[in-house]
């Protein structure tokens, strides 16, 4: 990691729009935006295996409050540091993050039940909570729009349906326990590959810069 921040000499790339650099700021930011969204892959792994796992034992289900803080705090560094070159869109994703996490504050603080048990048992929690997911799922977005994922193509609409489907209960536990299992595998999918990939896959900003452009024209 060291010496990928350390290049002496900037690199010049041949871009569909002419010739760019990789900034040193690029590298780090993007390190650091693949490190949160490591945790949080992780961590929203390790609570769906949990809530997964025959039986309801209470050391269990209080030990997802902790992992569901790990997840929210890792996916708000990633959103902190993502390369989306439309702000607007970065900012709203922010926020997103902003709303979902002062709710779920204020769900834990107030309720003596674990929080995975305040959200299960009342699904119109997830008007507030579910804002965090709405977050992760632009990610996932962004993820399939710039790299052509096939995982996030997936990722994308499932989210937004498994959050809905329980909030509205139309559909079975048993299904809604296969969807999540599919979640947190295809995010670990996405995780593998944003590793074994390039290691630093930064997107060439005046690509973006030339669509808005030429949007902005018409």
């Amino acid at each position: 990691m060291t010496q990928i921040l350390q290049s002496p000499e900037p690199i010049v790339y041949q871009g569909h729009f002419g010739e760019f650099t990789i900034t040193k700021s690029d590298r780090l930011s993007v390190i650091i935006y693949r490190s949160g969204l490591t945790i949080a892959a992780l961590s929203f792994a390790l609570g769906s295996a949990l809530v997964l796992w025959p039986g309801d034992n209470p050391t269990i289900i209080k030990a997802l409050t902790p992992i569901y803080g790990c997840f929210c705090l890792a996916l708000g560094l990633s959103l902190a540091t993502i390369h989306i070159y439309m702000a607007i869109l970065h900012r709203l994703l922010q926020v997103f993050w902003i709303i979902g996490t002062i709710t779920t504050v204020i769900l834990a603080i107030n309720s003596s039940q674990p929080l995975f048990l305040v959200v299960y048992t009342n699904p119109i929690t997830i008007l507030g909570v579910g804002f965090t997911f709405a977050a992760l799922t632009g990610i996932y977005f962004k993820e399939a729009f710039c790299f052509n994922r096939l995982e996030t193509k997936f990722l994308t609409p499932l989210v937004p349906f498994l959050l809905l489907s329980h909030m509205a209960g139309f559909l079975s536990l048993e299904v809604k326990e296969f969807l999540l299992g599919i979640w947190a595998f295809l995010f670990i999918v996405l995780l593998c590959e944003r590793y074994f990939k390039q290691y630093l896959q930064i997107l060439e900003t005046r690509v973006f810069l030339n669509i808005y452009t030429k949007n902005r024209k018409k």
